[in-house]
Order: structure tokens, then sequence, then C-alpha cells
């Protein structure tokens, strides 16, 4: 059973370890946990539907709050709060395009506006309903989750953008086969919101960005079909996957998607190093990624991170014996780990192996084999439920994340972290704050930070908090350069900076692609592009 009010199955848990707790308050102060509302209490807020009866469209009020809000800090502190603010009218689970273009026909005759969902796990505001005077339908794709069609011969197949990470990795590991696709999401989130967020899989190095996978499909529009043919390349003009990668459902809905696909390895192995410092590491790492070894994944964690996450870890003998052996072999205090996922045949997989550790000897590596590798890979789309575990201890976390060249690399975590460490300093407040390498590239790197704070005396004052430090990290992002977004998306959150990044005339450009789709601002507006919604006296 999905829990209605956070992250995840309720059968699934991150509980934190007994260290942990005085880990957060010897960091941040004591605190207390503000109380959650009850399922029944936000049960009995949902209002009346607006919306006239539709065979495909279901107006109970508990599918209607199980649709309402993702998964970003706001969307779950309202849930926690049980303060939801708007509540989709209908939520609609279509099994074939033909289902799409009815729902769309219906919203266009009832002047709805029509939200896209996939699997619910937007951290940037994408499927929150906004101030509208029209009704609105949730359009879950969750029923259209089926392999339509297997290509061998070119390594192309057709699934339902529905399908979750785990259907899509089951569908095509019965035929041999791997997508490779394994966002920290993987568990919930789905093949059409990896494809209209512009998703980041953590072995994007072997198996490639959604951008690099997506091959082609189908999206229903409001206009009629959009069926985009496969191609191993062209030269025919710009490329009509690209005004669907990172649409977010402000052109149409993603309802087929061809996709690239890999035969599943003959080997994988993940190994964790650990570095003397922070220089020596992003070095070490940088040359890594520019040499374009076959590691199918890249990781590195600054010192506070790795600090932070053996923590977490617990087992306090065992990590007593590590931090004895890496002190004695020269990684002490600011040690960096590094976590490297080796993906192929095994002779691949020895040779990059080979590769790995000569390359990275005369930076001060110290190697401590596979096992900590595999604990990572067990517990790999684990961490988003660890929110669970810090909320019950009082404590907020969220992630953001951007990407820069090289050159700007160290300089921008160090800026975005100082404003998240010194954000809440007038309201004497402290923040925790760490920051990993996720995804490697020879131009640079992307860079994913987290950051955690004492829950406020209500949830007002935890949300001002939040938004307070959202808003510094952004603009240091954007000052220093960096995407707004590097694997999140837009959604409502972003979409304020994304001007800097794409400029006046870029902006003009997406603001008349999404018109010419969609002219009456109907597909998810405010979202991706900050145009006013339309209210009761502006229709």
């Amino acid at each position: 059973m999905r829990k209605w009010n956070g992250w995840g199955d309720e059968s699934t848990d991150f509980p934190a370890n007994p260290g942990v707790q005085s880990f957060l308050k010897q960091v941040m102060g004591e605190s207390r946990p503000l109380p959650d509302a009850t399922y029944e209490s936000v049960l009995a807020s949902v209002p009346v539907s607006r919306l006239p009866a539709h065979p495909l469209v279901s107006t109970r009020a508990d599918i209607r709050l199980l649709h309402a809000r993702g998964q970003s800090l706001p969307d779950w502190l309202a849930l926690r709060s049980g303060a939801i603010g708007l509540f989709p009218d209908g939520v609609a689970e279509p099994e074939s395009g033909a289902d799409v273009r009815t729902l769309l026909d219906f919203a266009h005759t009832h002047d709805l506006v029509v939200i896209p969902y996939g699997g619910g796990t937007s951290v940037a505001g994408h499927i929150t309903p906004l101030a509208d005077r029209r009704p609105v339908l949730t359009l879950s794709l969750a029923k259209m989750n089926k392999l339509l069609a297997l290509d061998v011969e070119s390594q192309i197949a057709t699934i339902g953008a529905g399908a979750n990470g785990p259907q899509v990795e089951a569908l095509l590991n019965a035929e041999g086969y791997t997508l490779g696709h394994f966002p920290q999401s993987f568990e919930l989130s789905t093949l059409g919101g990896w494809v209209v967020t512009r998703s980041s899989g953590q072995q994007s190095m072997r198996y490639g960005r959604i951008e690099q996978i997506f091959a082609g499909g189908t999206l229903e529009t409001l206009q009629g079909t959009l069926d985009i043919p496969t191609f191993p390349a062209s030269s025919a003009g710009p490329d009509l996957r690209e005004i669907v990668l990172g649409s977010e459902g402000r052109i149409g809905v993603l309802t087929e998607v061809k996709v690239r696909i890999t035969r599943l390895p003959e080997h994988e192995e993940f190994h964790v190093f650990f570095m003397p410092g922070w220089d020596a590491a992003s070095s070490a790492i940088r040359e890594l990624a520019q040499r374009k070894l076959p590691f199918s994944m890249l990781r590195l964690s600054n010192a506070e991170e790795t600090r932070t996450q053996l923590i977490l870890a617990g087992h306090a003998k065992s990590l007593a014996l590590l931090d004895r052996m890496l002190r004695i072999r020269g990684a002490g205090d600011g040690r960096c780990m590094m976590t490297v996922g080796l993906t192929g045949s095994k002779a691949t997989v020895k040779f990059a192996l080979r590769e790995l550790k000569k390359a990275i000897k005369p930076y001060g590596a110290v190697g401590t084999g596979q096992l900590l590798g595999r604990k990572w890979a067990a517990n790999r789309f684990k961490a988003p439920y660890l929110r669970e575990s810090l909320w019950q201890l009082g404590y907020a976390i969220d992630t953001l994340e951007t990407a820069v060249d090289w050159p700007k690399v160290t300089p921008t975590i160090n800026a975005i972290e100082a404003a998240l460490r010194e954000g809440l300093q007038a309201e004497g407040e402290k923040v925790l704050v760490f920051t990993h390498l996720s995804h490697l590239y020879a131009q640079g790197s992307s860079i994913y930070t987290t950051y955690a704070y004492r829950a406020g005396p209500d949830y007002a004052r935890t949300l001002a908090h939040w938004e307070k430090l959202k808003r510094a990290a952004s603009d240091v992002i954007v000052r220093m350069g960096g995407t707004i977004s590097h694997q999140h998306g837009v959604g409502r959150d972003h979409a304020p900076y994304l001007p800097a990044e794409k400029g006046e005339l870029g902006m003009s450009a997406l603001r008349a692609l999404c018109h010419h789709f969609d002219p009456d601002g109907r597909l998810n507006p405010g979202k991706l592009l900050l145009e006013p919604v339309q209210d009761k006296e502006n229709h």
C-alpha cells in the first residue's frame, strides 16, 4: 500500500540508527516533530467535485487525495499538515491512446485543466493544481504500462508511458534486456515522466541519460496525435524528440515511448575508494570522466557527505576499524568517498577496474573492495525514505541539484553550501549541508546537494524556512552560471529561474511552442513557464 502522505510503500522504511539523533542534535540542536494530520481529517476536507460525470473519470475523495501532491518538500509539508490547498476534481486512468484522446476532448468541451500524472514523484511542483477558475482533471497513466513491441534487431522497445521503473525492468529483463535507467525515484517514477522531465539514471555513463535512450513515441495533443518515428540518426531539420523531452505535459500527453535498450550485462560490481581530500578527489574523478573509461557510474561525496553517510550507515565498531585503516593510509578527516560502478562483460569489468586503480593511485586513493559498494547498491533506492525517519526526529530534509563545467564545480559547491549553511542565521538556526557529484561528463559534472534543518514551531514557519533556503541556493546557481535543474525538471519551483538560462528569445520560443499545441493553456498551466493561470476575471 502506497503512503498517502509520504514517500513509497508503507511496508518499507529507512530507520535512523541510534547515533543519528545525537549527530543531528549536535549539528542543529534538539528538535521536536510537528504533529501530522490524520488521513480521516484530510479526506474529509476534499471538496465536492466540479466535474460532470464521465465513465473514465473517478471523483472519489480518496483517489483525488492520493493524486493531489507530489514529493517536493512543500508537498510533504502540505500532506503532513493536512493543508493540501487545491485538489484535482477528478482522476482518470486511461488504458490506451484512444482513451487519452477521449479525455482531452472531454477537457476541451467542458473547459477543464489537465494535469498528466506519472508516478507522483515530482520534487519541483509539476503535478500540484494551481489556483484556476477551471475544474482540474488529473490524468494518471498508471494502467498504460505494457510492453507494446520489441524490435530485437534494432534493440528498440515500445512501452506504455505509465510503466514505472520496476515494471520497465521486469518487462525487458524477461526478454534478456535492460533499459538501465535507475534514478533514485526508480521504485515509483515512470518512463513517460523520465522523458518529459529529462531524467538521469544513476548509471548514465553506460546507458545514457533519458535523451540518449528516448528514440521516439506517440504524443496525444489537443491539436491531434503526434507520432515520432525512430531513426538511428537524422539531419532532417530540428529533432521532434527535443520538443517532447522536458515538455512537462505542456504540449501533450506522452502515451507510448520507444526506447533504445541494451542486453543484460554479464557482470556488475560497485567499488568504494576513499581519497585524502577534495582537491585530489575532484581532480581524479575529472580525469576518469575525461578518459572515457567503461564505467557505468562515478560518484564522489565531499568530506561532509562522506562523514554523514558513514554515520547514517551505523555499525560503530566496523566504522571505527575502517576509520583507523584509512587514517593509517593517509585518508583522515577530509576524506572523500568515491563510488564506482563497473558493468559489462567480465573482461570489460576487469579491464576497467585495472585502469581505474592505475589512474587514481597517484591521487592517494585507498580502496575498500566491494563490501561498501554492495551496501550502496542494496540501499540505492531507499534514500527518499530517510525523509520520514528524520521527520519523526523533528528535522526537514531536502535536495537540490545543478550542473556546471569543470572550472566552476568547486566554486559552485562552495557557494551553494555557504548560502544554505548561512541561510537561516537570522532565525538563529543551523543547517546541515553536504554534496556529491552524481553524474560525470568530460565537460563538467552535476552537483547534488542535500540539506537538513530543524522543523519550525509550526508548519508555516517550516515552509518559510524552506522557501528562504531554496531561494538563496537557486540565486547562487543562477549567479554561478549553472542549470537550474540537471535531472528534476522545472515544474513550478524552478520556473522563476528558467529565463536566466534560456534568455528572452528562448523563452519566447518556448511560449510560442506551448501556445501552438495548447492555445487555451489547458495542459498543466503554470508549470515550466510562469504565465498566469486563468482566474475568475480572466478567461
